[in-house]
């Protein structure tokens, strides 16, 4: 059972502040191919901005992504996950809540964000393991049993 510490290892963390432009945010968000970024207002966590807002919160309302701030369209009822949990209790909390990205905190600090297709793929592989191992055992036939050669 792998943990979401190990999903989000060591890698940069990509966040906003409260007063990027949404136009920033999405050049941003397009050039490192991420769906979300955390949002901080100085050090503090304070929401994370997802494709979702700005396609609902920016486009759909007619707003200007260059004069507006992700700190006004972002959800700020976040979602997040302690390192030390696994991934299904993570997979699970983000099917419950319908997201696509969570916030991952090491003693209330950000370590990372995951996405549901990073979650998807690591359950993908545990069941291809788990079929490997299966296949195997059900295939295995003891060396005692083994057909022998005829002299």
């Amino acid at each position: 059972m792998k943990s979401i510490k190990a999903i989000v290892g060591d890698s940069d963390i990509t966040t906003v502040d409260v007063l990027t432009t949404v136009a920033d945010a999405a050049r941003l968000m397009t050039a490192r191919h991420i769906g979300a970024v955390p949002v901080l207002d100085g050090s503090r966590l304070a929401g994370i901005f997802s494709e979702r807002d700005m396609m609902g919160r920016v486009v759909a309302v007619g707003l200007d992504p260059e004069a507006t701030i992700v700190g006004d369209v972002m959800s700020t009822g976040l979602i997040v996950a302690e390192v030390g949990e696994s991934y299904e209790v993570c997979l699970q909390r983000m099917q419950q809540a319908h997201v696509r990205h969570l916030l991952v905190l090491d003693s209330g600090k950000l370590a990372g964000v995951v996405s549901l297709r990073d979650l998807l793929a690591v359950e993908l592989d545990e069941k291809d393991e788990a079929l490997t191992l299966l296949n195997a055992y059900v295939h295995y036939v003891p060396a005692d049993l083994q057909a022998k050669p005829r002299s």
